[in-house]
Order: C-alpha cells, then sequence, then structure tokens
C-alpha cells in the first residue's frame, strides 16, 4: 500500500489523541461507568440465547476434562489450608458458630420419619443381619470359654465343657452350629427387636443431646486435629480418585442432561430480567462497579497503552478508515 504523507499525519495524530485520551484514568472510569449503564439495562434474552449458553456450559464442564496442571494447584492448595499455621490457633468454634450447630442438631433430630425409615432399612439388610448373627455367637463363644467363673471358680471348666459336650450330643451337631442355627431362625425377632432398641436410642431428644454432647467435646479442639483424619501424603492420590469419578460423570447422558435441563429452567425464569437484577444475584451492584471493578480496568488499559498493544492494534483499523476510497475522496487524494 502506497503511503500518503496526509493520510498517515492524519492516523498518527488520532492515535496520540487516543492515548491521550485513554491514559486519563477519569476518562477510563467515565466510559466503564457508561458502559454498564447501558450494560445494566439490558435483558437475558437481548444478548444471549439459551442455546448460547448451554452450548458453552457443555463444552467448558462437560466436554472438556481438567488439565494435570489444575489438578496439581488443587493437590497444593488443599495441602497448603490444612498445614497452616493458623490451624494450630484456631479452634473449631471460631470458625463454626454455635447457634448454627444448634439449629443443624434440631433440625437433624426433629426428622424422626426418616431416622426410623433409615434404621428399618439398615437392620433389614442381609449384611446387618449377618453382622449381628455373628456378634451373638462369638459373644457366646466368648463368655463360654473366658469368663470369669471360668478362670478362677475351680471345676466350672470341667462342667462347662461337660455341659455343652452334653449338648452336642442331644442336637447332633456343635454348640456353634446350634446357636447359628438359632439364631438365623430368629433373625427376623433380632433384627425388629434392634430397630426398637435403635429407635429408643436416637429418639429426638437423645440424638439432639448426642450431638450437643459431641460439639462440647470438639468446639475447643484447634483445627489441626483435621489432619488425624486425612492423610496427608495421600492428596494427589485422593484428588486423582475424585478426578476420575468426574472424568466418568461429565461424559454421561444423565449429566449432560441434567445440565440441559437446568440451565433451560433458569433461562426461562430470568430471560426478561435485566443483567442489572441478574449482577445483583451476585452481589455485583453499581457501587462495586464504580469502585473495585473499574480500579481494576484502569491498570489493564494503562498497561495496553504503555506497551504499544493498544497503538498497534488501533493503526491497523486506522490504516484501514483513512485509505479508503471514500475517506480519500472526501480528502481529495
Amino acid at each position: 500500500m502506497l503511503k500518503v504523507d496526509m493520510i498517515e499525519q492524519l492516523i498518527e495524530a488520532h492515535l496520540n489523541f487516543l492515548d491521550q485520551e485513554l491514559s486519563n484514568t477519569n476518562n477510563i472510569k467515565t466510559e466503564f461507568v457508561c458502559f454498564y449503564q447501558w450494560f445494566r439495562k439490558q435483558t437475558l434474552q437481548d444478548i444471549w440465547t439459551f442455546e448460547q449458553i448451554n452450548q458453552l456450559l457443555q463444552q467448558q464442564i462437560l466436554a472438556t476434562s481438567l488439565s494435570d496442571f489444575f489438578l496439581q494447584q488443587l493437590v497444593e492448595h488443599i495441602h497448603f489450608a490444612l498445614v497452616h499455621d493458623l490451624n494450630e490457633t484456631t479452634k473449631i468454634s471460631d470458625l463454626i458458630p454455635v447457634l448454627a450447630v444448634d439449629k443443624i442438631a434440631q433440625y437433624v433430630s426433629s426428622k424422626s420419619e426418616h431416622r426410623q425409615h433409615l434404621i428399618k432399612t439398615i437392620v433389614n439388610n442381609p449384611a446387618f443381619s449377618a453382622m449381628i448373627t455373628q456378634l451373638i455367637q462369638h459373644s457366646i463363644q466368648d463368655y463360654l470359654d473366658n469368663s470369669v467363673m471360668v478362670k478362677h471358680v475351680p471345676g466350672v471348666s470341667k462342667f462347662m465343657k461337660m455341659g455343652k459336650s452334653v449338648l452336642e450330643t442331644v442336637t447332633d451337631s456343635n454348640l456353634d452350629q446350634t446357636i447359628q442355627n438359632y439364631l438365623q431362625k430368629n433373625i427376623l425377632k433380632l433384627s425388629q427387636m434392634s430397630e426398637h432398641v435403635l429407635n429408643q436410642h436416637f429418639d429426638d431428644q437423645k440424638l439432639y443431646h448426642f450431638q450437643a454432647n459431641l460439639w462440647h467435646k470438639i468446639k475447643d479442639l484447634p483445627v489441626s486435629v483435621i489432619k488425624n483424619y486425612i492423610e496427608i501424603q495421600d492428596l494427589p492420590q485422593t484428588i486423582n480418585l475424585g478426578h476420575e469419578i468426574w472424568d466418568h460423570l461429565r461424559q454421561t447422558d444423565y449429566l449432560k442432561q441434567q445440565i440441559h435441563d437446568g440451565i433451560y429452567t433458569w433461562y426461562i425464569r430470568n430471560q426478561e430480567r435485566s443483567f442489572d437484577l441478574l449482577l445483583r444475584d451476585l452481589n455485583i451492584e453499581e457501587s462495586l462497579v464504580q469502585n473495585e471493578l473499574q480500579n481494576l480496568l484502569a491498570p489493564l488499559v494503562q498497561q495496553l497503552i504503555s506497551n504499544q498493544y493498544l497503538h498497534a492494534r488501533a493503526r491497523v483499523y486506522l490504516e484501514k478508515f483513512y485509505y479508503s476510497a471514500h475517506v480519500k475522496s472526501i480528502l481529495n487524494i
């Protein structure tokens, strides 16, 4: 492209004007606020469609795997939080308000029907029945072998063995098998008894006091006690296991449909609301925009000017403008 001296002077004058105006922090603030005033009045449906939002989130959340670097950073941040010096001097009660704990205790203890249903489900599980059977059987055997009377009263041990021998002769089976058969036949009754005992032990009042007592035991402990229950050296493996689960879940049709329907429901409810209200839902209000956010923007614009990036990009479009046939005809070139 043949350079024209007059056009080059106009471009340089224009660029110098932009540099001067944008170097003024007050001008940046004014433009930023003006843009926000315009943006806040637009409704969601004026700017974006449901399909655009859904496609973006489906791509970024579900179709894109977490990077190894992100996982590494996650491990490092969790490790840093767990070993921080403040954990030694900060009590659990400093982080969790007692009123919130009390409300949780009241809420959990009030869910009688849910708790009773859970207990019923547990005690009627075959694994629970097997555990109770083995526990009773081992307890009886342990009593026969190691009770105080057997150990300290002369002759009792022989008597117990003789009784066991007679019982095995009569039942034509060993004592262990006899006890096991009895328990298996009566497991339904044992389960019902277990359910009754558990419901008595975990009624609303007792469960509330149990939680309250637990809080009083742990409230003055330092936050560092959490390290007793988390293997810090296993964090990389733990995070990777969690990532494997997420990596599979994000590719399932189930999660894709859940996110699609969730976004659609949110969009339908909010499509006619202005961005002013949508931003307010995120605690972003005009005062925040005028102060904190624009203070973040000003250094960015100043950096764009100081390293000549804005200057170079603006020149591209100014050259297109000034060397266009229409402008050259205006300038009689």
